[in-house]
């Protein structure tokens, strides 16, 4: 334990298991809140929707490496521990579990995870070492925590999609409840990446979840998918964005393709770049 920050933090495993432990004994059913630290009103939604459904929550606070390639931001993600550990606290988190990567990759660390269906496509293309390395830190968290209820926030809806695949296949006992993505006042989703946007880029990232509602209002009212999905690439080109990776719109359930058009509930998603940022967002249709 540290007395650094005003929540109690655990660094290592077997510290987080006794104190998860005394809980268990005690009757009192456990949360998880997974999160890479640089913590925001959406992260704080999350605990407090742990907090509502179980006793106790342990909020992670790790920037897991296995999920970054090496061109990636791992070096210049954002780290503040004691600012996150007085934010969890105010909303109802009980322990925050904040290891070194030795803690969690230690040497000679030799496994990984595969994972299909719904990681494919999508954030799997752009970023295919990604959900492999989600995959095995949330399964390691899993087996460290050993929860009852873990939360995801629907931002990133192909990560909450790809969870809830392996917790099924792997029959893991653990309720999986997504959370509505929290915006600003302008329809910004919040995430820790939009501290690194200027005034000027952050003026035309609002502008995202306009384009996204009006292109799943189109797909909605019958028109065919591709049309739809080419025109917000555009808008989102003429609206300031320096590049596009996808505006896709899949099925919600499983972030199958449709065939042509929508004939089921439905999910527009998209990820464009400002500047050295990547955003991401998406939304229901219809």
């Amino acid at each position: 334990m540290t007395d650094a920050a005003p929540l109690p933090v655990a660094r290592t495993v077997a510290n987080l298991r006794a104190i998860v432990g005394d809980w268990k004994r005690q009757g009192l059913s456990v949360g998880l809140v997974p999160t890479m630290g640089a913590l925001h009103e959406g992260h704080l939604t999350l605990v407090r929707e742990a907090a509502r459904r179980t006793d106790r929550v342990v909020a992670s606070n790790f920037v897991n490496p296995t999920q970054f390639a090496a061109h990636e931001d791992l070096g210049r993600y954002p780290r503040r521990q004691d600012e996150d550990a007085r934010l969890l606290e105010g909303a109802g988190c009980h322990l925050m579990f904040a290891p070194a990567a030795q803690e969690m990759y230690p040497d000679g660390f030799a496994t990984s995870i595969a994972v299909a269906g719904p990681a494919l496509g999508l954030e799997g293309d752009a970023r295919p070492q990604m959900f492999g390395g989600v995959a095995l830190v949330v399964t390691k968290l899993f087996n460290q925590v050993q929860p009852d209820v873990a939360v995801f926030g629907e931002k990133d809806y192909q990560q909450l999609m790809v969870v809830r695949q392996f917790v099924r296949d792997l029959d893991l006992p653990i309720q999986i409840v997504g959370s509505p993505t929290e915006r600003d006042g302008w329809g910004l989703a919040l995430s820790s990446r939009n501290a690194y946007l200027s005034e000027d880029e952050l003026a035309i990232a609002r502008r995202l979840n306009g384009v996204l509602a009006e292109a799943g209002a189109r797909a909605s009212a019958g028109e065919p998918i591709d049309g739809v999905e080419s025109d917000a690439a555009e808008a989102l080109l003429q609206a300031g964005f320096a590049s596009v990776d996808y505006v896709a719109i899949r099925r919600a359930e499983d972030l199958g393709s449709f065939a042509g058009v929508v004939d089921a509930p439905a999910r527009i998603l998209a990820a464009a770049w400002l500047g050295k940022t990547r955003l991401i967002d998406n939304m229901a249709v219809g």
